[in-house]
């Protein structure tokens, strides 16, 4: 199958799961990902021959046969590995970076004081991850985003295809009971500048199939 698939030979980096980012030694603002859904397009990709690189966050699922993987915990990290795995052919930004991220760490367990009831924690801005790939003088052939959104999923995605300047965008609900985070199946429809495609419902590797289906015809029409 390898040999004679579009993808055999293609250098291709993942992004998969969420981002922690640390508050102190012992809490982390973080989220629902569970990387299953990248680690299942890193896994279909290598099959298919491709060299793939999976920038993976914090989770705890095998690595997928024939894969490297690159461990990292907070968005920075994701951001400055994900950049330094380029060039590359194709990106897919499956992980669930934080948008925010606390200004400074606490260098100890931040502790309850007597009276204070409430707590006020500075965020600031993380790096992007898409549009970063997307403006990059090595910018990959195609980049490839994924849209997690729990309402107005259409508007959203179709606003970050145009303003990260990616060439797909994947897009799925979450916080619907069978899709989404932590679950085995999903649901996504991938929008293009020239038109939309429904992919699913499905288990997430058939889904993963599905995408890299579109990804190898894009690829051929570059």
């Amino acid at each position: 199958m390898s040999a004679t698939s579009p993808l055999a030979g293609r250098r291709i980096v993942v992004s998969a799961g969420p981002t922690f980012e640390d508050i102190d030694p012992v809490r982390f603002i973080g989220n629902r990902s569970s990387g299953k859904m990248g680690f299942a397009i890193a896994g279909a990709a290598a099959q298919r021959g491709a060299e793939v690189v999976l920038v993976a966050g914090p989770v705890s699922l095998p690595t997928p046969a024939g894969v490297g993987r690159i461990n990292v915990r907070s968005a920075a990290q994701m951001h400055a590995t994900v950049l330094g795995a380029l060039p590359a052919d194709v990106y897919i930004g499956a992980a669930a970076v934080a948008d925010y991220t606390p200004r400074q760490m606490a260098a100890g367990k931040i502790k309850k004081q007597p009276g204070q009831d409430t707590l006020v924690l500075e965020l600031v801005r993380t790096a992007d991850v898409l549009a970063d790939v997307a403006a990059h003088p090595l910018r990959p052939r195609l980049v490839v985003g994924f849209a997690a959104e729990t309402h107005d999923v259409a508007h959203y995605a179709r606003g970050k295809l145009v303003n990260k300047k990616v060439d797909l965008i994947a897009a799925n609900r979450v916080g619907v009971e069978g899709s989404g985070f932590e679950s085995d199946d999903n649901a996504l429809v991938v929008y293009a500048a020239d038109g939309e495609t429904a992919l699913g419902p499905a288990p997430k590797p058939q889904l993963a199939d599905e995408l890299l289906d579109l990804v190898a015809a894009r690829l051929a029409e570059a």
